[in-house]
């Protein structure tokens, strides 16, 4: 970190200036192209946005879950550290690039010499296939042309992006950001003749590509499922090298299991692939699915057939055999909420409620037909206030949700999962997924009894009058809380006479 860096102020750019003053100063300063893309693929919706973490964190996940590939940041400071912090917090264990800045090198232009310089001190290609520089929300608004930066510095590939909390509403799309961002320069590059082979070895099956952070032992699954169809799982996307961009482009079809990936799919049509939306989740949505990637790849009646003869008879047995029992209401911001909820009701369980952060796309409409098929109230861009209004209406046996869906949950004595470690963190596609949700769930549902023992212990301890730490026990005046009360009422009425003259 750097003592000297702080967002600008006094110009309305700063981080206290409010999303649509950023907004306009980004638009003003030549980002409109920009932000109107975004606004178009990331719409936000019936409220402002999803409450969730840092946008950027999305990105910033990505590049530093790539091989060979630095990642460097810039914004204020203490955008910087709380952002490091997450991703090491997440897992990551490689350092994070950041370019220091005060108001006099932002407004000067001096951000985006330190920031080249930056970029040509790391663009080593013994150690790096590419460098990522991410813009966060004041250098977005101040208009720090990362676009203008090389795009190519001794072979090591630069690619700058802004990724704005006032313009990409939820950290999964900032994911979005990035993946296509790399897979449009990973395009150009094959256009333009012979690129470096994956380092997998490809197989003399057709490929489908996989859209969208999964499970490490899913795509196995759905090289399984694939199999009797003469086909063969692909790289998945985001990637975890350079490489394997090319990879993803060399298939028969692309699936978009997360169906958020807007960006992404439009470089996977522009290269003439075709998108199929949904996943191979539960008997019914992986019987769906086959069928669609079977009659985007041309395959035969015969082929296609197998594949559901081979796989939709151990699916069943395992959705029989892991039943779930309960009422429930899921939300969460990853990106997978309506496939969860699929493998849910057809393990059994009694689904009342799916609030997802990301908004509705083609892609997903399949899964949120058949959901409300069944009762299931699906919520596009759900904010906290809808995820804890289904939980209150519906009373489940169990929430699974974000961390503060949960923690009111429990604090209500309702058994509560979050959604991200617990839930998503698990294999969901074929045989392996339709087992794997029963036990944890089914578990979290049956400690309601050790609940309603700690809340009857603890009932009205710490609330109101009874919060903190006392000495002596409080004694209640309810003389001076009626005083208060009226003289409050009465400056509140004072003051609106006064607005109104």
């Amino acid at each position: 970190m750097h003592p000297g860096s702080s967002p600008p102020s006094g110009d309305g750019i700063g981080c206290h200036g409010g999303k649509e003053e950023l907004r306009k100063a980004a638009e003003a300063a030549g980002k409109s192209e920009t932000i109107a893309r975004y606004a178009a693929d990331y719409p936000v919706g019936p409220h402002d946005q999803p409450q969730s973490m840092c946008p950027a964190f999305g990105s910033l996940r990505v590049g530093l879950r790539m091989r060979r590939t630095a990642t460097v940041l810039s914004g204020s400071a203490c955008c910087v550290y709380g952002l490091t912090f997450t991703s090491h917090f997440y897992g990551a264990r490689r350092s994070v690039g950041y370019v220091p800045f005060n108001s006099e090198t932002l407004v000067t232009g001096k951000l985006f010499e330190d920031i080249r310089d930056a970029v040509f001190k790391l663009a080593d290609p013994e150690k790096y296939d590419a460098v990522v520089v991410i813009n966060l929300c004041v250098p977005t608004a101040s208009g720090v042309p990362l676009q203008i930066l090389p795009k190519e510095i001794a072979g090591v590939r630069v690619i700058g992006i802004d990724v704005p909390g006032f313009g990409v509403p939820t950290h999964a799309e900032a994911k979005d950001v990035l993946a296509a961002a790399m897979l449009n320069y990973a395009r150009r590059e094959a256009e333009q003749g012979p690129v470096q082979a994956p380092s997998t070895p490809r197989g003399d099956r057709p490929t489908i590509t996989l859209l969208g952070e999964m499970f490490p032992a899913d795509p196995v699954g759905i090289g399984m499922l694939l199999a009797p169809m003469g086909l063969a799982a692909g790289p998945a996307v985001p990637t975890r090298e350079w490489r394997e961009l090319y990879g993803a482009f060399d298939c028969a079809a692309v699936a978009a299991i997360h169906p958020f990936y807007k960006a992404s799919i439009r470089e996977f049509e522009a290269a003439g692939r075709a998108i199929v939306g949904s996943a191979p989740v539960g008997r019914d949505g992986t019987e769906t699915w086959l069928e669609a990637i079977g009659g985007a790849c041309g395959i035969s009646r015969a082929m296609i057939d197998a594949a559901k003869n081979a796989a939709l008879p151990e699916i069943s047995a395992a959705l029989a055999a892991a039943p779930i029992n309960g009422r429930i209401t899921l939300s969460g911001y990853e990106g997978s909420e309506l496939l969860v909820g699929r493998l849910l009701v057809e393990s059994g369980a009694d689904l009342r409620y799916v609030g997802t952060a990301c908004p509705r796309t083609p892609w997903s409409d399949a899964d949120r037909a058949w959901l409300e098929a069944k009762g299931v109230r699906v919520q596009y861009r759900a904010s906290l206030e809808h995820d804890i209004g289904a939980m209150e209406e519906f009373s489940p046996d169990l929430a699974i949700g974000t961390t503060p869906v949960v923690q009111k949950a429990k604090a209500k004595g309702i058994p509560a999962l979050y959604f991200t470690n617990l839930i998503s963190a698990r294999p969901l596609f074929g045989g392996a997924g339709a087992g794997s949700l029963a036990q944890v769930v089914n578990a979290a549902i049956a400690g309601k009894a050790r609940f309603d023992a700690m809340r009857e212990f603890f009932d009205d301890v710490g609330e109101g009058d009874k919060a903190g730490i006392w000495q002596h026990t409080p004694v209640p005046r309810p003389e001076f809380r009626d005083k208060f009360r009226k003289a409050t009422a009465a400056q509140t009425k004072k003051r609106k006479s006064e607005e109104m003259v």
